[in-house]
């Protein structure tokens, strides 16, 4: 009952622009689920990240579950064809990579601007967050949704050309001299 109304409570997150600003604080948003959430929402959102867990762990939530089997995927794609690359060892360990994730992947790592491609890289994410979106708008489910919603916007909004650049640099001079790649 509470997922309704903090649900209504919440601005829509569709339709927003790259340079739109977004209309609800991470914050705000944690304060109304601790206010009308469940205990069991709430801990889940504590647990819920864009990094999940290397190893798999189980959660409440099957909704979850795949946004976290996704993601690890998706890194673990991005290890193997970036050790590829430079002809570099990588274990994935037994994970099994999907087609549609391992070219999104190489798109990913082909692009010139480590800027670009972390927008290529959002977007896909957005993407397959959407074909996770709950038909229950009012569902713990939802709340999930629009929690890793909320947070891709956000991360987004973070970067910085200049600063990434010398970021980027830095990993990758790193990665260069060391014998293995640390994906997660």
């Amino acid at each position: 009952m509470g997922e309704y109304y903090l649900i209504s409570q919440l601005p829509s997150l569709d339709g927003l622009g790259e340079n739109t600003p977004i209309p609800i604080t991470e914050e705000r948003f944690l304060e109304l689920c601790g206010q009308l959430a469940g205990k069991k929402v709430s801990t889940e959102l504590h647990r819920l990240s864009l990094v999940p867990s290397r190893n798999y762990e189980e959660t409440t939530s099957s909704f979850i579950d795949a946004w976290n089997e996704n993601e690890r995927c998706l890194r673990l794609a991005l290890g193997k064809v970036r050790a590829e690359k430079m002809k570099k060892p990588f274990d994935s360990g037994n994970t099994s990579l999907s087609l549609p994730i391992l070219k999104a992947a190489s798109a990913a790592v082909e692009m010139d601007s480590p800027l670009e491609a972390e927008k290529f890289l959002n977007r896909y994410r957005l993407d397959f967050l959407e074909t996770l979106r709950p038909l229950d708008s009012f569902s713990e489910e939802f709340v999930f949704y629009y929690w890793l919603k909320l947070k891709l916007l956000l991360r987004m909004r973070q970067f910085d050309q200049e600063h990434g650049e010398l970021a980027y640099r830095k990993i990758y001079h790193s990665i260069m001299n060391t014998d293995s790649l640390e994906v997660m």
